[in-house]
């Protein structure tokens, strides 16, 4: 007993004719899904844009947080070293009224001298940490200005996408389920060629009629030996200038069914 074709074979022993038509309706049915793409327009990368901003502002927004922190951190170490200093020097003031010569009272003030410097040092430290802590709240600010813009954007761009999503989502699945059925009948290699082909058509067209003796994809003049030998669908043949697979204009009303 001859053992079942797999269904590889199965696949292979159907006609030229009937793999045509097969790749014809494939086609159509992927222009179609191209059409609701197309209604979508650019609303999906917007979406996209705009929730990769979100993420890129919020990173900011928290990078000027925790710089914020920092300063805040800075400015309470500099203000504890003044209120040090200030504790020492009047130690030292107090050390002086009981000095016993020349020479212990110079080295106590050098040191009241010392604290003064240190004092000043800190107090323009402050200063500029001050500027500094004052502008990254600012830019904190106008961030969230910012971020709050891109999240109303991104509600209103989702809103408006899910409800072309919900008013196609029917019509797409039928267009899927379809899809996977004509791709079943048609052999692996010849479905890969016709995804490449498509790949690198602009308009995404890599199935098209003779129109007018021309390709209907490149629209460039199609030999008339080429052209019967196109209509006669005993092998698949492909422009020579723009590499589309080629079929005659009555190939729709021929061939196998294929339901969705």
């Amino acid at each position: 007993m001859a053992e079942a074709k797999t269904k590889i074979e199965e696949t292979l022993d159907i006609s030229i004719e009937a793999k045509l038509r097969a790749l014809f309706e494939l086609q159509q049915v992927d222009t179609e899904t191209d059409k609701i793409t197309i209604l979508r327009g650019e609303l999906p990368l917007e979406v996209q844009d705009l929730e990769d901003d979100i993420a890129g502002l919020e990173t900011r927004i928290r990078n000027y947080e925790e710089e914020v922190k920092s300063l805040e951190n800075n400015i309470a170490a500099k203000k504890q070293d003044i209120v040090n200093s200030e504790v020492l020097i009047k130690k030292y003031e107090e050390q002086q009224k009981n000095v016993r010569n020349n020479r212990e009272f110079d080295s106590l003030s050098k040191e009241m001298e010392f604290q003064n410097l240190e004092m000043e040092l800190a107090r323009k430290k402050i200063s500029e940490f001050n500027a500094d802590l004052n502008s990254k709240k600012e830019n904190i600010v106008e961030s969230t200005e910012i971020l709050n813009e891109r999240k109303d954007d991104l509600d209103s761009k989702k809103n408006e996408l899910d409800e072309i999503v919900s008013d196609t989502k029917k019509e797409e699945e039928t267009l899927f389920n379809k899809s996977a059925t004509i791709q079943k009948i048609i052999e692996p290699r010849l479905l890969t060629a016709y995804k490449r082909i498509r790949g690198n058509a602009r308009n995404g067209l890599a199935v098209v009629s003779v129109e007018r003796d021309a390709c209907g994809g490149c629209f460039n003049k199609i030999p008339p030996q080429r052209q019967v030998d196109i209509r006669s669908r005993k092998k698949i043949i492909v422009c020579e200038y723009c590499g589309r697979i080629l079929v005659d204009d009555d190939i729709s009303g021929t061939g196998v069914k294929v339901e969705a």
